[in-house]
């Protein structure tokens, strides 16, 4: 029979201290693995890697507000030809015909006007005969006035001679008295009719003078009628108002044109602009004056706005850049072209480049602390073409998530790897 050892078993008692070690090693281990996991869990939900994300340092300097737009080479002058009066229009130079000044390019043919002149010069021809036929007249009159006159002027010395013979007569007695007054009422009698007609020689002079002052003022109304109707005829010709070339036929050929109606346009080719179009929602901040910077394919230039359209068309304004210095750039009329319309100038101001969280509606951006970014709220002023105006919310040096934030969701922290 084999015996069992449990006589030679030995109860000992356990060691406190070691159960103690144990127990706290096993809560501590507890605790970091739930605090890892707690990070874990957030950092899968609230992570990022960098390279996803586009970055830019707050940074204070000068702000350069500007509009960039695109547009065209066109003509600083090219007219439009108006028809002066109603007709038919015949046009004698093509689109894209080179022309000088002066030269003809369109008339019209207009009868009314035509008949007018004709029928207003017969009648200036009629006034001119009016006028001739009145000196004449007024001549022979003066003429029989004058002869009034000096028959007047030879019966009063005649009379003044038998007076005076009267008075030697009577001093001698050889002469009644009757016939001694006699003569001298025939002397005054004389003396009258010939005061009364040098009175009638000058009201007769003054009255033809009169009459003929009125032909020949009626004679130049009629004439200036006539030059003025002539002016007219005359414009009927539509000549070219500067070198250049025809733009564009704004009618037909033989077309019949009321008065005032577009005919065509003559490009002045020696003298261009830019023409820019601008987004109506910068309209209100556009001022004549203003500059601008012109990129013509490689070729820089400089300029001023202008003028600027009232009218809104397809949402943008038409506005004209006249150039600084257009020397030695090789201009086209209908070259593309893009500015940069200098707006105003803010300096000693903090900005950062432009991004998609310009147009974030909640009004904050994540701020990039180490290896994580949080949401900041911030107030954005003046804006660029490349940089944003911050008044508040950042200081100089902050880094921010300016796009790419769209994957974040929101989260108000994100661990960065």
């Amino acid at each position: 029979m084999i015996r069992d050892t449990s006589g030679q078993d030995k109860v000992l008692a356990p060691k406190r201290h070691k159960r103690l070690v144990w127990t706290l090693g096993g809560i501590a281990l507890a605790a970091v693995a739930a605090v890892w996991a707690m990070g874990n869990v957030d950092g899968a939900a609230h992570s990022a890697k960098r390279s996803d994300l586009v970055t830019a340092t707050v940074t204070r300097g000068t702000l350069v507000r500007d509009i960039i737009a695109n547009g065209k080479i066109v003509a600083a002058n090219a007219p439009i030809l108006y028809t002066p009066e109603e007709g038919m229009v015949t046009l004698e130079a093509r689109p894209g015909d080179a022309v000088t000044k002066g030269q003809r390019v369109a008339v019209i043919d207009s009868p009314l006007l035509t008949s007018n002149l004709a029928q207003e010069q017969a009648r200036l021809d009629a006034l001119s005969g009016d006028v001739e036929r009145a000196m004449l007249d007024a001549r022979r009159q003066q003429l029989s006035a004058q002869q009034v006159l000096d028959t007047a002027r030879v019966e009063l010395e005649a009379a003044e001679r038998e007076s005076r013979r009267g008075d030697i007569l009577i001093q001698k007695d050889l002469i009644s008295r009757i016939d001694f007054e006699k003569t001298k009422d025939d002397f005054k009698k004389a003396k009258l009719n010939y005061a009364h007609a040098e009175q009638e020689v000058a009201l007769m002079r003054d009255t033809l003078a009169f009459e003929l002052k009125n032909k020949q003022l009626e004679h130049k109304r009629q004439q200036l009628l006539v030059e003025d109707l002539r002016r007219q005829v005359t414009a009927l010709d539509i000549k070219a108002p500067v070198d250049g070339i025809i733009g564009n036929w704004l009618t037909e050929q033989k077309a019949r044109l009321a008065r005032g109606q577009a005919i065509l346009t003559v490009v002045d080719l020696s003298a261009f602009e830019a023409e820019l179009a601008v987004s109506e929602s910068y309209a209100d901040e556009l001022g004549l004056g203003m500059e601008v910077e012109l990129d013509l394919g490689g070729d820089k230039a400089a300029g001023v706005l202008s003028s600027i359209s009232p009218e809104v068309q397809g949402g943008q304004v038409l506005t004209r850049v006249r150039f600084k210095d257009a020397q030695g750039l090789k201009l086209r009329q209908n070259q593309r072209l893009s500015a940069r319309i200098l707006l105003e100038n803010l300096e000693n101001v903090l900005m950062v480049r432009r991004g998609s969280f310009v147009t974030d509606p909640s009004g904050q951006v994540y701020r990039v602390e180490g290896d994580s970014a949080s949401r900041t709220p911030i107030k954005l002023g003046a804006r660029s073409v490349s940089h944003v105006q911050i008044i508040d919310g950042a200081n100089e040096g902050d880094e921010w998530v300016i796009s790419g934030a769209e994957g974040l969701k929101k989260a108000e922290r994100v661990r960065l790897y």
